[in-house]
Order: C-alpha cells, then sequence, then structure tokens
C-alpha cells in the first residue's frame, strides 16, 4: 500500500471522519463503521485533502486533462483544495468547475460555477463517498449538455465496497454503465488492511472483535 493512503486512513482518524461502533447508515444498514466527510472544517484539513486527492488523481489519471469537477455542493470544496493541490504538488494547471443546484439568472448566470466547460474538455470527476451513484446521474447530463465534453472517471475519498444496485460496488456499475474508470484514495479494505491489530498513537482501533463485525457486515453487504 502506497505511503499516502496510510497516512490518509490516520487523517481520517485524527479528523473523525472515519469511525468505528454502531451506526445505521441512511439505507437502514447498521454498520461497525462510518465515514462522514463533514467533519473536514478547517483550512488545514482541506489543504491535507486536497492533496490526498491530488495524490489519488495523478495516480489513476494523470495530470494531463482539463477540468476537475465537483457535483454541489460537497464537491465545490473538493474542487477547489485539489485543483491547488494538483498545481503545487504536479505544477499542472488544471481548471476547477462545479455545478449549482438552481441556475443563476443575473450577474455569473448559468447552471455551473468556476470555469466553463467547452467542446474538447477532458473532465475528472470528485466526489466525497458514492454509494447509489445519485449526484453523478444528476450531474452528467449537465456536463454533457455543455459540448463534446470527454468524461475520464471519477474519483471519490473512500470505496466503502457495498453493494450498489445490483451485486457488484456502485463504483463498478458506474464504471459499466457510463464507461469511465472510478477509484479511490483508499478502499475499506485498505483501512482494515492498515488498522488491524496495529495501534495507532496508542490505541487498536480494529481489534479482533471490530474485525469480526467488519467481516461480518461485508458478509452481508458487501459488493461481490
Amino acid at each position: 500500500m502506497e505511503d499516502y493512503k496510510k497516512k490518509f486512513i490516520e487523517f481520517m482518524i485524527d479528523s473523525e471522519v472515519l469511525r468505528f461502533g454502531d451506526f445505521v447508515t441512511k439505507s437502514g444498514r447498521k454498520t461497525p463503521f462510518f465515514v462522514n466527510t463533514g467533519f473536514y472544517r478547517t483550512g488545514s484539513q482541506l489543504r491535507q485533502l486536497g492533496e490526498y486527492y491530488a495524490r489519488a488523481i495523478a495516480g489513476n489519471f494523470g495530470t494531463d486533462f482539463d477540468v476537475l469537477f465537483g457535483p454541489a455542493y460537497k464537491g465545490i470544496p473538493l474542487t477547489v483544495a485539489a485543483t491547488m493541490a494538483i498545481s503545487e504538488l504536479y505544477q499542472a494547471d488544471i481548471r476547477y468547475c462545479s455545478n449549482r443546484k438552481e441556475v443563476k439568472d443575473h450577474g455569473d448566470k448559468g447552471i455551473l460555477l468556476g470555469s466553463p466547460l467547452k467542446d474538447g474538455d477532458r473532465v475528472v470527476i470528485i466526489e466525497d463517498v458514492t454509494t447509489a451513484g445519485t449526484s453523478i446521474e444528476e450531474t452528467l447530463p449537465i456536463i454533457r449538455a455543455q459540448g463534446d465534453i470527454g468524461v475520464l472517471g471519477l474519483v471519490v475519498s473512500v470505496d466503502r465496497m457495498e453493494r450498489g444496485q445490483g451485486n457488484k460496488s456502485a463504483l463498478r456499475e458506474m464504471e459499466e454503465k457510463y464507461g469511465f474508470k472510478t477509484t479511490a484514495i483508499v478502499t475499506m479494505a485498505e483501512v482494515v488492511e492498515h488498522l488491524y491489530n496495529r495501534p495507532y498513537k496508542g490505541k487498536i482501533h480494529i481489534d479482533e472483535n471490530l474485525k469480526a463485525a467488519i467481516d461480518a457486515y461485508y458478509e452481508q453487504y458487501g459488493a461481490k
């Protein structure tokens, strides 16, 4: 596992974004882990988050593309943080773009904010955590309505590795449905690999009991 992935897992714990215990997801599933990206709240956290995304983007898509697109609302700060990090780490000047939930009819008009999209643009989409792919279904038509746009792929922070609409993960389902690559900074399998019976700051975050609960969860809800 790359070093930046290990550091990202620890960063999620430090930021209280990744937590372990007893939780219930929006879909009603009881889960022993929870990822709440709403806990990235400070400038320092966003700077670091942007760097982790930048490394994942460069590793999977390179930096020879034109626009990083973040669906509203959570994708807006992600596009800004990640494009700044790509500029600093790789000296690549990627434009950022996001959609609005409502079309603006005055001033900077339209459905988009940030850079306009134009024919020939190659776009990578950035999100926090995707479980059902709903925001992609909503934003892809917006992107493609702007012209002859090539969508290279999607990057999220954590692949929960759960079943989507069928037996495959939501990310794999999107790959098959839309024909572009999907990836994550880390998968939950990598989280378990890094933390299982390994202390971080003096604490074992995934012990035998929690590992058994995670295994049972994936036995029931895991993607095939």
